[in-house]
C-alpha cells in the first residue's frame, strides 16, 4: 500500500516515513552485512593459508627426499670408486634426479661432499652411541679406539674424506660432535682420578693418534698391514695420558689438580666467578708450562 508525502504546517515537505522504513527494510536483504563480509574474507584467507601450508609441506618433503637420495647415492659412489667417482652426473643418475637439483640443494660438488662427510659422521656417532658405557672409562676408551679403527678400515674412502680430505680449519658440526664424545670419555677418566695430563691435551693426543693410525693402515696394502700397529699405538696413547692407579693417590699437585678440575662442574658450592677463578688456578697447576 502506497502512502503520500505529508506536508507540515509551515509548508515544508516531509519525508514519507513508511516509504523510508520500507526502503531500509529492503536494503537490509539486498546488501551483505559487514559481519558476513568479514566471515567470508576470513574463510578465504584461512583456505589460502591451508593450501599454502600444504604446498610448503609437500615441497619440504620432496626436498628432504631428494636430499637423502642424493647423499646416499654419493656415499655409495664414494665407497665404490673414491672421491673422483662422485661427479654430479653420476650422482644425479644414481639418485634419479636432474643435475640442477644437486646444485639447488648443495651449491656445488664441495657442498655435496660436505653433506656426505656429515652423513658419514652421523653413521659413526650412531654406532658409537650404541655401545653403553662400562664401569672402567679406560676400558671404554680402548673399545672406542678399536671401533674407530674398524670403521675406518671398513669404509676407507669415506674415512679418508672425513679426516684427510676435508677443508683445513673448517671442521663439520658432526666432526665437532665426534670429538666432544671423545672429550667426555677423557673427562670420565679424569673424574676417576686416572688422568695424568690436562683433559684438552689428552683428548687431542688420542684423536691425533687414532686418526693417524687409521690413515696409515688405510694407505698400507691389506696384505702388508701390521696387525699389532693399532694395539701398540692405542696402548702408547693410553699410557701417555693415564695412570695405573687413581692419580689422587700419588703425591704431587699436578695429578690432584687434573682430577679436581674434572670434577669442578659437578659442584654448586661456588659462585660462577669463584668457579672460573678456581678453574684458572687448577689449569696453571695442572699445566705449569702453559
Amino acid at each position: 500500500m502506497e502512502s503520500e508525502d505529508a506536508t507540515a504546517a509551515d509548508g515544508t515537505h516531509t519525508v514519507n516515513r513508511e516509504g523510508s522504513h520500507e526502503a531500509k527494510h529492503d536494503g537490509s536483504h539486498d546488501a551483505p552485512s559487514d559481519g558476513n563480509r568479514e566471515r567470508d574474507g576470513n574463510g578465504a584467507r584461512d583456505g589460502n593459508r591451508e593450501r599454502d601450508g600444504n604446498r610448503d609441506r609437500d615441497g619440504n618433503r620432496e626436498r628432504d627426499g631428494n636430499r637423502e637420495r642424493i647423499v646416499a647415492a654419493a656415499a655409495r659412489l664414494l665407497s665404490d670408486g673414491g672421491p673422483d667417482a662422485v661427479s654430479t652426473r653420476a650422482v644425479s643418475s644414481a639418485a634419479g634426479v636432474q643435475p640442477p637439483t644437486i646444485y639447488r640443494l648443495f651449491g656445488d660438488k664441495q657442498g655435496l661432499l660436505d653433506a656426505v662427510v656429515a652423513y658419514g659422521f652421523t653413521e659413526y656417532l650412531s654406532s658409537k652411541a650404541a655401545h653403553e658405557a662400562g664401569d672402567d672409562p679406560v676400558e671404554d676408551l680402548r673399545a672406542g679406539w678399536d671401533l674407530h679403527i674398524g670403521l675406518g678400515l671398513a669404509n676407507p674412502a669415506l674415512y679418508s674424506l672425513m679426516y684427510g680430505g676435508h677443508r683445513p680449519g673448517v671442521p663439520s658440526p658432526a666432526a665437532v660432535a665426534a670429538f666432544d664424545m671423545l672429550a667426555r670419555l677423557i673427562r670420565r677418566i679424569a673424574e676417576a682420578g686416572r688422568l695424568a695430563i690436562p683433559e684438552e691435551r689428552a683428548a687431542a693426543l688420542v684423536h691425533a693418534a687414532g686418526c693417524g693410525t687409521t690413515l696409515t693402515l688405510i694407505a698400507t696394502p691389506e696384505a702388508r698391514r701390521d696387525p699389532e700397529l693399532s694395539r701398540t699405538a692405542r696402548e702408547a696413547a693410553i699410557a701417555a695420558i693415564t695412570t695405573d692407579a687413581p692419580a689422587a693417590a700419588e703425591p704431587g699437585p699436578v695429578a690432584a689438580a687434573v682430577t679436581l678440575r674434572a670434577a669442578l662442574p659437578r659442584t654448586d658450592a661456588l659462585t660462577v666467578p669463584e668457579r672460573n677463578l678456581l678453574r684458572e688456578w687448577l689449569d696453571r697447576i695442572a699445566d705449569p708450562a702453559r
